[in-house]
């Protein structure tokens, strides 16, 4: 299984990536990693990414998901539609956990990271500016981000065993 757990700033991306790794024994991959230099430095000085800017990086994140053969999960916002298209095409049956949030409470929590995060809480709304929330699409779980992660866990593992996909561990087997 390879899954991908998107949406903005501040909707708890990590936190449910890295929970349902450990629970499931999965390979995590943490997408900010694989920003350049240069959009790391942008983002921290508190201006936002174009469709020019995400494009390399797509290309590098559907490079790490093509290239594993075991489960993964990785972090990505997949703000459009056309990103979430290109790490498909990229990796064939690739999922989706969309984490739902409102503009007010990702700000919040944005503004409550630790401080050597490099995403600017000034960026939260242009997040919101860009989303195409991938109501409709195919492969596709909708979770609300403010539900505790334990039941965010439930929920996830739920929608693997209805797709048939093996988590063992997940389960707690």
């Amino acid at each position: 299984m390879k899954l991908v757990v998107m949406g903005v700033a501040g909707c708890g991306k990590s936190s449910l990536a890295a929970a349902f790794a450990r629970a499931g024994g999965l390979s995590m991959v943490e997408g900010d990693a694989f920003h350049s230099a240069a959009s790391v430095d942008k983002m921290r000085g508190g201006i936002a990414l174009t469709d020019e800017d995400r494009a390399e990086w797509l290309v590098r994140l559907g490079a790490e998901l093509g290239s594993r053969d075991e489960s993964v999960v990785l972090t990505c916002s997949a703000l459009r539609r056309s990103y979430r298209d290109r790490l498909r095409a990229a990796s064939p049956g690739l999922q989706f956990a969309y984490l739902e949030i409102d503009p007010a409470t990702a700000l919040s929590r944005v503004m409550s990271r630790e401080s050597e995060h490099f995403f600017s809480p000034g960026l939260v709304d242009s997040q919101f500016a860009a989303l195409e929330p991938p109501v409709g699409e195919d492969g596709v779980l909708r979770l609300q981000a403010t539900q505790p992660l334990a039941e965010l866990l439930v929920q996830l593992r739920a929608w693997c065993d209805l797709k048939g996909v093996a988590l063992q561990s997940a389960r707690g087997d």
